[in-house]
């Protein structure tokens, strides 16, 4: 299995040269480099690298690699005579060209299988949708993310309240228990009885069908309509179904586990990583048009650090996958944010089971 990922941003002319040209040994090291903190965090030193080589090889010419390595913008020394780091070159660079992407074990299989069908008993997309955000936080240890376009409701009753003599609060409640109120321009002259009368004609009809199919109930008995009500009433049934939800269509955004992330803090420097991250993720917008990038391509997308505007100060990770419905149309994304640290061999076949899980539900079970 392969993550189809971003290009690699930053390499200078001379540095793409360098990694092209990397033998095996180099290759080898780097990766011991990058191994050493995806798991600790932590600088490695040459010693410890020379320790972990298969083929025999002195601290010093572990150096002069780390060197070359250095030369070539895939890592760096954050302080003098420490051990190196990848950049986030070198992690882009890892994960295009050295990831060895693990396997959903059959326990997480058969969780991830049974916790998402149970969240989406009685097609509650929503529960399913936070159930699959907060699922991925426990198993990752990282934020579980989901964006997805907000489904249209089946509807229990309707209800108009007017507000004043030109406007009326039009009071849409769902099956699912969901309110959504929305601003309606009265006719001049409409009495106070016609909100009952229209509101009682739509009650009859609409309970059990989405806004959409109202609509299309509303068209198909116009003529029944204009015999049993007046024109002023029948034209406030009209537009009491007709009022767009928020400019048209809309997303929204669930974030479940941020609190994994304040674990395993090695420095002063994680916490204000950290508190960035959360101001991130409270611009709503950023983050959903983040993820909404990761809809043009099939597969896993990973983003890592300034190779987003979002998290360019927090230096994060997000691995994402979109999923589809039953027409095999893209309505939503699914990720995992945490720091570029993140165990991506791991997280890359999670994310990419849950979001083929939920697509598998959403087209109905299979």
């Amino acid at each position: 299995m392969s993550a189809e990922t971003s290009r690699p941003s930053g390499a200078t002319p001379s540095q793409a040269r360098a990694i092209a040209e990397l033998n095996e040994r180099s290759r080898e090291i780097f990766r011991q480099i990058v191994e050493s903190y995806l798991g600790s965090g932590e600088p490695v030193g040459s010693r410890n690298i020379a320790r972990l080589l298969q083929t025999p090889l002195s601290p010093a010419s572990v150096r002069n690699v780390m060197a070359d390595l250095e030369h070539a913008g895939l890592v760096y020394a954050p302080h003098t005579s420490a051990g190196r780091l990848p950049t986030e070159l070198g992690l882009r660079f890892f994960v295009d060209a050295m990831l060895e992407i693990g396997e959903v074990s059959r326990e997480e299989r058969e969780r991830i299988e049974v916790q998402m069908r149970a969240a989406a008993t009685g097609h509650n997309f929503e529960s399913a949708l936070a159930e699959a955000s907060a699922m991925l936080s426990g198993l990752s240890r990282g934020a579980g993310v989901v964006v997805a376009t907000k489904q249209d409701p089946r509807l229990k009753h309707i209800e108009f309240v007017r507000l004043d003599p030109a406007r009326a609060l039009v009071v849409l409640v769902s099956e699912d228990g969901s309110v959504e109120n929305r601003l309606l321009d009265l006719p001049a002259g409409l009495p106070a009885s016609a909100l009952v009368e229209a509101g009682n004609f739509l009650n009859a009809r609409i309970r059990g069908k989405t806004l959409a199919e109202a609509r299309e109930e509303t068209l198909a008995v116009r003529a029944m309509m204009e015999a049993e009500l007046d024109a002023l009433t029948a034209r406030l049934v009209e537009a009491g179904v007709a009022l767009p939800s928020d400019g048209g269509e809309s997303r929204q955004l669930i974030v479940r586990g941020q609190a994994n992330l304040l674990e395993d803090l090695k420095a002063l420097e994680d916490l204000e990583r950290i508190r960035l991250l959360f101001q991130d993720l409270e611009t709503q917008t950023d983050v959903i048009d983040l993820l909404a990038r990761a809809e043009a391509g099939e597969g896993v997308r990973i983003f890592i650090g300034s190779e987003n505007k979002l998290f360019s100060l927090s230096g994060s990770s997000l691995v994402a996958a979109p999923f589809r419905d039953g027409a095999q149309k893209i309505v939503g994304v699914l990720g995992v944010i945490g720091p570029t640290r993140l165990n991506y061999s791991r997280i890359v076949p999670m994310v990419d089971y849950t979001a083929k899980v939920l697509s598998r539900i959403l087209e109905g079970g299979r």
